[in-house]
């Protein structure tokens, strides 16, 4: 276990670049390291989560307490060195929560609206076996209510997804892994599967929702969604070491951990790949202090308008985790210790990325370079997470 200072050359980079955010954003704050040391909770969690088989984690708080960085196990299991404290990973799904900001930002500006069918942006997109448009709203999209069906089947991408009429996408197969997809490539897969669910009446996690968003961006603004993403949020808040890839851009910016996935039982290194193929709905990469200032700021009405904010906060139960929420691309969770928590989470072959934002202003990025393969390497990654954010 290793409580890691940032570098003196950066600290002066990354201090001038939040006083840019705070200029833009309105946020009054400066993360403030501390090399206060980690409790011997958190401690003995790290380690059990390395202790699992997961080849190592990385813990980035902010909040009341200051900014600290804790990292346990491997980054790199051909060196042994730990996570780099500006380690980039690829987040997954958290890509979601930009997207819905975008989205939610453009409702303010009057140029969406929430209740209107995805027909009416995307005419003739989602149709086909039996998905209708005109059926499924833009709130249905942000919500994972619409019923359509998953181009990347049910679970985590890889996770013994089935291959129904040829449609579905394993990011897995080493051909997979190099392709480059579009958007419409995406829709296209889903559109030849029937829907899932009568729209409206349940939430189940679907990242063909998200694709179709960035479509809608796109439409409405006349512009690549990475460009709104980036002008919107990134650019704003400072958030220099959060990017989407560029087209068949299959690395990941230094300094990073080696991402490493198990298939058919042996451990690979996945670090690279194209990542199209989750495109808007899970294609970005960050870092773990951008990540905690992003959904700060979020959750402080920083980036969207309070009446906005208020119907991301609006949830319905999800498949994906009982007990919790789905809003607007945000996950509301409550921890063991009673603190209510609100982010989002990502999946992706190479690393998972558990993030959230406590009501007293505590921000926690957990990342782990493999996906959990089993129960224990699962639960021990959920108990590091609650740990951080009850501050025990």
């Amino acid at each position: 276990m290793k409580v890691l200072r940032r570098r003196a050359a950066l600290a002066g980079i990354m201090t001038a670049a939040i006083l840019t955010a705070t200029a833009c954003s309105g946020d009054p704050t400066t993360p403030t390291p501390t090399d206060s040391a980690p409790s011997p909770t958190l401690t003995k969690a790290m380690d059990d989560i390395v202790q699992s088989g997961l080849p190592g984690v990385q813990v980035v708080i902010d909040g009341p307490g200051g900014h600290r960085t804790v990292t346990s196990g491997a980054g790199d299991l051909s060196t042994g060195a730990p996570f780099d404290p500006d380690a980039h990973v690829r987040i997954g799904s958290n890509t979601k929560t930009f997207v819905s900001t975008v989205v939610m930002q453009l409702v303010a500006e009057g140029k969406v609206e929430l209740d209107a069918p995805i027909e009416r942006y995307l005419p003739g997109v989602a149709q086909g076996n039996g998905n209708d448009g005109n059926r499924v709203t833009v709130r249905n999209l942000l919500q994972h209510s619409s019923g359509l069906p998953d181009y990347v089947g049910h679970g985590v991408p890889g996770g013994g997804m089935e291959n129904r009429d040829g449609a579905q996408l394993d990011p897995l197969d080493d051909a997979m892994r190099w392709r480059s997809f579009t958007p419409a490539d995406l829709v296209h897969r889903a559109m030849r599967m029937p829907p899932s669910f009568e729209p409206g009446t349940k939430a189940v996690y679907t990242n063909t929702n998200y694709i179709l968003l960035g479509m809608l961006i796109e439409q409405v603004t006349g512009r690549p969604f990475a460009a709104e993403i980036t002008s919107r949020i990134i650019e704003p808040l400072g958030l220099h070491e959060t990017y989407f890839p560029g087209p068949g851009e299959t690395t990941i910016r230094e300094p990073h951990p080696a991402g490493y996935h198990e298939i058919d039982g042996k451990r690979v290194d996945f670090t690279n790949a194209d990542p199209s193929w989750g495109g808007a709905a899970g294609a970005m990469i960050s870092t773990g202090t951008d990540i905690n200032r992003f959904f700060t700021a979020l959750l402080a009405g920083k980036l969207v308008p309070a009446a906005q904010l208020t119907q991301m906060r609006q949830t319905m139960p999800f498949d994906r985790e009982p007990g919790a929420g789905y809003g607007l691309g945000l996950i509301h969770r409550t921890m063991p210790c009673g603190k209510e928590v609100w982010g989002h989470g990502g999946s992706i072959p190479g690393f998972e990325v558990r993030t959230g934002v406590a009501a007293d202003g505590t921000a926690v990025t957990v990342s782990v370079n493999q996906l959990p393969t089993d129960q224990e390497a699962f639960d021990a990654t959920e108990k590091a997470f609650g740990i951080a954010i009850c501050g025990e």
